[in-house]
């Protein structure tokens, strides 16, 4: 897998959590640690807790089985469209943006640590991320921020923004667990801290 994902152009993985040998989700975890191909997770568990750890291990969007083969085309249209494009609300014509040290690049798609190295993200989290960066500073809810990365365009599970902004700030917090760049407003929902500059 980590061959192919070096050597050929893979836009997007089906990976279903019923494999002989490794399982999905641990597949879905060893991608995420060297790529941010969009991934897409097939299973027959339908239980939301099932559908929560896929979205903890990285995937972008869990489709259950039996499933219909249009809502499949259909989720995988979405997840390319947030992987190949920005959100709604923001101008491709956007510049790099910095905080705190780190560099952003909604355009290319990249995120740098102050290192200068590389920080792989998701399409949601990046697209989550760069909604933060042009909103800092300013209370986002959960319902805004769903409104303002996904346009509500396909269905979402609960608790999805909260995942996702754990997984970010796995990435770019010191201490995830008390963080200083995304925090929670109490029955608010999440705020950027940082200011934001052009980069």
């Amino acid at each position: 897998m980590s061959r192919a994902l070096k050597t050929a152009r893979i836009d997007l993985i089906l990976l279903d959590i019923m494999l002989p040998g490794e399982d999905g989700l641990g597949i879905c975890r060893r991608i995420r640690a060297t790529a941010n191909t969009p991934i897409i997770m097939l299973t027959a568990a339908s239980e939301p807790v099932s559908r929560v750890v896929g979205l903890e291990m990285g995937a972008d969007d869990y489709v259950p089985k039996p499933f219909d083969p249009h809502e499949l085309l259909a989720r995988i249209r979405a997840v390319l469209r947030r992987a190949n494009s920005l959100p709604s609300s923001i101008e491709k014509s956007a510049g790099p943006m910095r905080f705190a040290g780190w560099r952003i690049d909604p355009v290319a798609r990249d995120l740098h640590d102050p290192k200068g190295s590389r920080v792989f993200l998701t399409s949601a989290q990046f697209d989550l991320m760069v909604v933060f960066c042009r909103n800092a500073q300013q209370t986002l809810t959960r319902d805004q921020l769903l409104d303002l990365t996904q346009g509500r365009a396909t269905e979402t599970v609960n608790r999805s923004v909260d995942i996702l902004v754990s997984r970010i700030r796995q990435k770019i917090e010191r201490d995830p667990r008390n963080p200083t760049f995304i925090k929670t407003v109490r029955t608010g929902g999440y705020i950027f801290t940082p200011p934001v500059e052009a980069a």
